[in-house]
């Protein structure tokens, strides 16, 4: 399913403003249990809650751009609305796995003002690469591969609950931007750009180890 963005979206996902964008997911707002699922730091959904909002609100300016990338919110109609309401940015949704409460209400799924889409390409003005754009899949899920995964574009997820985090298994251009993994905070393209860098590094460093490795044990047996 896909509604389309509204008239007054004024982004356009094919060339984002890299200072005006942001990522999250699996905030899980209303979601007691949650906290038990993931050993999150609070006491109640309430704290939970309002930890959440203001670390939304300090980080995403009401002109900014936020992709949620699925399981928003498990509460009911009108706490949720009320939430989305105050909630600053203008917000896209990548559906998930907990999206029931988004999706049956009409007047919850039109806070999310650039649509709500089961996956999303998007492309982020960066002059530090190749052809001045960076490519980028969003989607719930962590992928196998995706569209120009060959071409050094990255996927963005959630789902996991920073239980991936630093698994060799995982491209180094895949990053989950879940709360649990941010400390449930959302983050900056240039974030995830410095994340991706890193891993991509050390990605680098352990191959050049390894093989040096495999030279010594080479050397060794002959």
């Amino acid at each position: 399913m896909e509604q389309k963005p509204k008239d007054n979206f004024r982004f356009n996902f094919g060339g984002l403003p890299p200072n005006k964008i942001w990522f999250t997911s699996d905030p899980h707002f209303f979601h007691t249990n949650i906290i038990k699922y993931t050993d999150r730091p609070f006491d109640n959904v309430g704290e939970m809650n309002m930890a959440l909002v203001r670390n939304w609100n300090n980080t995403v300016k009401d002109d900014d751009l936020i992709f949620c990338l699925g399981d928003f919110a498990l509460g009911k109609n009108q706490e949720c609305n009320d939430l989305l309401q105050v909630l600053n940015g203008q917000k896209v949704l990548i559906i998930g796995n907990h999206e029931r409460t988004i999706m049956k209400h009409p007047a919850n799924r039109d806070m999310f003002d650039g649509g709500i889409y089961e996956r999303l390409e998007i492309k982020v003005n960066d002059d530090e690469v190749s052809d001045n754009f960076q490519h980028l899949t969003l989607s719930h899920y962590p992928m196998i591969t995706w569209n120009h995964s060959h071409r050094g574009s990255w996927q963005l997820f959630g789902h996991v609950h920073g239980v991936l985090d630093g698994n060799p298994k995982l491209s180094p251009n895949q990053l989950d931007v879940g709360v649990d993994s941010h400390n449930f905070t959302p983050i900056s393209y240039q974030t995830v750009k410095e994340l991706i860098t890193i891993e991509n590094i050390n990605r680098v460093k352990i191959t050049r180890v390894n093989n040096h490795n495999k030279d010594d044990n080479s050397n060794s047996n002959r």
